[in-house]
């Protein structure tokens, strides 16, 4: 796919503000970002150039004599740059940084563009390090079965958050590979105008193509990820692919052999997370193993007493858990590192127990990069409110401040005038009390002073308020402000969808992505 550079009216190259944001998470994803989280429960990131190549060259050693490509080659079908990097790192007997994400309508939401061009950056870092040829892998995980997160995207639209949402075409159960996506002209429309009138239509024509009546989700979002990434060398991986699943089947095999001890160091390593005082991402499920049986695209977990006989029959047809998974492509792929958000790097700690009781080397998980994208308009509207991206965090205090400037002087000062009148006169009155005998108990007027301290609180809302609507403009530009950068109270990259940005600003917004992303993977790499 290809961008040329967006101007503004006047001529100039108009270019969006990307804000590198912390990753953020849970508790214990934040503590292992810190660096506090035991290390017993992860792989130990390597520090500087030498440790890295040491890394890397343990994985090429595992993988020499493997020729992983010529099995997976057809689950890639890969095209342009992308294809040409993998064949020669192949070659050459390189390594790859991986990342993935199930399948999101539309391509999902900005974090999973995040991922990927994370993981171009950290691949061109280390083969510019170590000399050691790297190319980047995204894992679409088709193999998914999540059907509410792959229905709906988000995008923003003057001042509003507005969901697009798909039906159900299948039965529950079936993997997104195998759901039918049919009819959904009507919500790619909605996206196009949310884009407004955006120069760089080539990404429409993109979805367009792949976002058929006859296609399936997981398919259309494949083929959608290959057009967006394969430019820039990133080879795009179908998990559902048969080439894939006849790769990843010894270690669903042997994780079915093994599925008692795998159960029992999962237990062992959730009691210990909790006593830690954190709590384990992902819940573990009494009696049943880590691999899924799929019958016509529906998958059920098997359960732990039939796993023997399951391992025992090359007719059915197998698939991993969320635990299960980086242990499997670390076993079919030269993987040195993979790119995590978030709730990812907090269940990484479970992935460790299950890669130790399967005798098999433990997976390197790495946080990904986090931005926000700040368009002009939004720059602008955040300069004429006076606030900066932190102001609008917060509930309500944007609000606050905006009713703060919109309210009169001489309101202000009557409001403050009240509750200082009420605080004299209601003192005197209380020593009045208590000095013809405490006429009436202390509590009771503490009691009134309180309600009546109360209604003016109530009487300065409504004023704020008021106040706050005559101001037209800023109302929405602050409504506006909100949509763009905490569209429903979250993150953006957790909520919308990067398609309308691309359209909007093509190359100069991708080039501020790989810049960030790049400098991301300096702090990976560096001492």
């Amino acid at each position: 796919m290809s961008f040329v550079a967006a101007r503004a009216t006047d001529g100039r190259v108009s270019a969006p503000r990307v804000v590198t944001e912390p990753l953020g998470g849970g508790p214990l994803s934040r503590a292992v970002q810190d660096g506090v989280a035991p290390a017993e429960w992860y792989r130990a990131r390597p520090r500087g150039t030498a440790e890295w190549t040491a890394h890397a060259e343990s994985v090429r050693a595992e993988f020499a004599a493997s020729r992983w490509l010529a099995g997976l080659r057809p689950a890639f079908d890969a095209s342009g740059p992308a294809a040409e990097r993998l064949e020669r790192v192949a070659a050459q007997n390189g390594i790859v940084v991986t990342t993935g994400q199930q399948p999101g309508l539309f391509g999902g939401p900005l974090y999973t563009l995040l991922k990927a061009f994370s993981a171009l950056a950290l691949a061109d870092r280390i083969e510019r390090d170590t000399g050691i040829p790297t190319a980047p892998v995204f894992w679409a995980a088709t193999d998914d079965a999540d059907f509410a997160e792959a229905s709906w995207t988000a995008v923003a639209d003057e001042g509003t958050v507005r969901r697009l949402t798909i039906t159900r075409k299948g039965q529950d159960g079936l993997v997104m590979a195998e759901m039918p996506l049919g009819e959904i002209a009507a919500q790619l429309e909605q996206l196009v105008q949310a884009a407004g009138s955006a120069p760089h239509a080539g990404v429409f024509d993109a979805l367009r193509e792949a976002y058929e009546p006859d296609a399936t989700i997981g398919g259309a979002y494949v083929k959608f990820m290959r057009s967006v990434l394969e430019p820039h060398g990133i080879a795009v991986l179908d998990s559902w692919h048969p080439a894939t699943r006849a790769a990843a089947r010894p270690t669903l095999v042997q994780a079915l052999r093994r599925a008692a001890a795998v159960d029992e160091a999962l237990g062992l390593r959730i009691v210990a997370i909790e006593r830690a005082g954190f709590r384990a991402q992902v819940a573990r499920v009494p009696k049943l193993s880590l691999v899924f049986r799929g019958l016509a695209g529906v998958k059920e977990r098997i359960p732990i007493s039939q796993a023997l006989d399951v391992a025992d029959r090359a007719d059915m047809v197998l698939s991993a858990n969320v635990l299960l998974r980086p242990i499997v492509e670390r076993r079919i792929l030269p993987t040195v590192a993979y790119v995590a958000g978030p709730g990812e790097i907090a269940y990484f700690a479970q992935v460790g127990a299950v890669a130790e009781a399967l005798g098999v080397p433990t997976p390197l998980a790495v946080p990904r990069w986090g931005a926000t994208i700040v368009e002009p308009n939004v720059d602008r509207r955040l300069g004429r409110l006076g606030m900066v991206i932190e102001d609008i965090r917060a509930p309500h205090d944007a609000e606050r401040r905006l009713g703060d400037r919109a309210v009169p002087a001489e309101v202000r000062a009557g409001l403050e005038g009240l509750r200082e009148d009420l605080a004299r006169r209601l003192g005197a009155l209380r020593d009045v009390s208590a000095g013809l005998d405490h006429l009436v108990p202390e509590r009771v007027i503490e009691g009134a002073r309180h309600q009546m301290l109360h209604r003016v609180d109530r009487l300065e809302r409504r004023l704020r308020a008021a106040a706050r609507a005559r101001q037209t403009e800023a109302v929405q530009d602050l409504a506006a402000v909100r949509a763009a950068l905490m569209p429903e109270g979250q993150r953006q990259e957790r909520r919308l969808n990067p398609v309308p940005m691309l359209a909007r600003h093509g190359d100069l917004l991708l080039a501020q992505l790989k810049a960030g992303a790049a400098m991301h993977a300096g702090t990976l790499v560096g001492a």
